[in-house]
């Protein structure tokens, strides 16, 4: 079972290293990290998608909360959060086959980024099985390259931007 976990933490040198190291520590598993920048600069987003049973899963939530640099930490459920990954591929293609896989790409509203006589490159933004099934699809062809970003993803509705307001109340007074 996979489950994202959306974090708010100080932007402070080595943040990222110190999470990962948790990880690491107790032999979790991170299937994908992702980090940047907020509406307000001095706190970072990060975005972990961890594998395990719910005892394990509950206890990354219980750890991760416990270190210093973190704000705040939430599970993005599902039914109620938007995720994203991105990804790049590099394909080999003949003539014949660039017209197969730019229509592939279009019925995925992919992007080709780069033309080359015999290559394609081809972007893709959507949710882990819009993904997955793009890339199924492109199994017959010879994957020359692949780049993931990770998941990364936000709650619906205002709580996160509610919260994010708060700290950024407390860091002005």
């Amino acid at each position: 079972m996979n489950r994202a976990f959306s974090l708010i933490v100080d932007n402070n040198p080595g943040v990222l290293s110190r999470i990962a190291g948790l990880f690491s520590r107790r032999g979790y598993n991170v299937e994908s990290i992702t980090a940047g920048g907020t509406t307000i600069p001095h706190y970072t987003r990060i975005t972990i998608v961890a594998s395990g049973d719910e005892q394990i899963l509950s206890q990354i939530e219980k750890q991760v909360r416990k270190l210093e640099d973190v704000i705040s930490i939430k599970v993005l459920d599902p039914a109620n959060s938007v995720d994203r990954e991105l990804i790049m591929v590099k394909i080999k293609a003949s003539p014949k086959e660039r017209t197969e896989i730019i229509t592939t790409a279009d019925i995925f509203r992919a992007k080709i980024v780069d033309v080359e006589t015999n290559l394609l490159m081809i972007e893709l933004t959507g949710n882990q099985s819009k993904i997955e099934a793009f890339l199924k699809l492109l199994e017959g062809y010879k994957i020359l390259e692949l780049a993931r970003t990770g998941i990364t993803g936000l709650s619906r509705g205002i709580n996160e931007e509610e919260s994010l307001s708060y700290l950024k109340e407390q860091e002005e007074n």
